[in-house]
């Protein structure tokens, strides 16, 4: 093997690790969150809100070496996906910790708020789906399982109908007035931000399937409304349809 193509796989395999170490520091953001949340922790809201710095810094440093790839190596083919891949899987993985710190921020705004004991339990179920969701993301990406990748969309699933029976007992816990109204909308933004985590690990899957495959879930939808394209082109063909272009006004202005 060329000196030069050794040295781009070996770059190739150190973005590939900072994924996985930018995937574990999101991991571990969601269960620090979750206690952050429960336990009204405001010293631990304010690391955690601090700590995004660092995934931050991560997420840059794989984007330029990635781009750096890109300009000096010129990948073709299945090396070309994976990078295009790993930009993509950065900024979702990146948005991820960002939830994460929203979780926080929302902890903030309702310091001193009494949760009941169903709101709390489906709290801690959505964080612990959320963070296996993140975690097969990952599993997919490193192992450049296509399978998994694509079975994540339906794994969702389970995270979605948490979702639901969590906005549910909130109108629950609002209507005994237990919480106000301000503090009800801020359990709803945060229910949001796990079910949007969950989310991004699907796209991420997704992704996976792309860098694999060569293949993406639109390019479906794209082919269908070529073939439909096609199709009324062909049926007006075979009925004689000529479509008929009426001249504007600058048009017989011109003529």
């Amino acid at each position: 093997m060329p000196e030069q193509r050794k040295s781009f796989h070996q770059e190739l395999d150190e973005i590939r690790d900072d994924i996985v170490r930018l995937g574990a520091l999101v991991s571990e953001f969601i269960p620090r969150g979750t206690e952050v949340l429960l336990s009204n922790d405001m010293k631990g809201a304010q690391a955690l809100i601090e700590a995004d710095d660092e995934l931050d810094a991560l997420s840059l440093r794989i984007e330029e070496q990635c781009y750096h790839v890109l300009a000096l190596q010129q990948p073709m083919a299945s090396d070309l996906r994976a990078i295009v891949t790993a930009v993509w899987l950065t900024g979702e993985l990146e948005r991820s910790g960002d939830l994460m710190v929203n979780v926080a921020k929302g902890a903030r705004r309702i310091y001193g708020v009494t949760l009941d004991p169903r709101l709390r339990g489906l709290i801690e179920r959505m964080s612990e789906e959320s963070a296996r969701l993140v975690k097969l993301a990952l599993d997919a990406y490193s192992e450049r399982n296509a399978s998994l990748g694509v079975a994540i969309d339906d794994i969702d699933d389970a995270l979605d109908a948490l979702h639901g029976d969590y906005i549910e007992a909130i109108f629950e816990s609002h209507a005994t007035h237990d919480i106000g109204l301000q503090a009800s909308v801020q359990l709803a933004l945060i229910g949001r931000y796990y079910e949007r985590i969950g989310d991004h690990a699907v796209n991420i899957g997704q992704r996976v399937q792309y860098m694999v495959t060569g293949w993406l879930p639109e390019q479906t939808g794209a082919a269908r409304l070529k073939a439909r394209a096609l199709f009324e082109t062909t049926e007006h063909e075979a009925i004689g349809f000529t479509p008929v272009v009426v001249a504007s006004s600058e048009d017989e202005a011109d003529s």
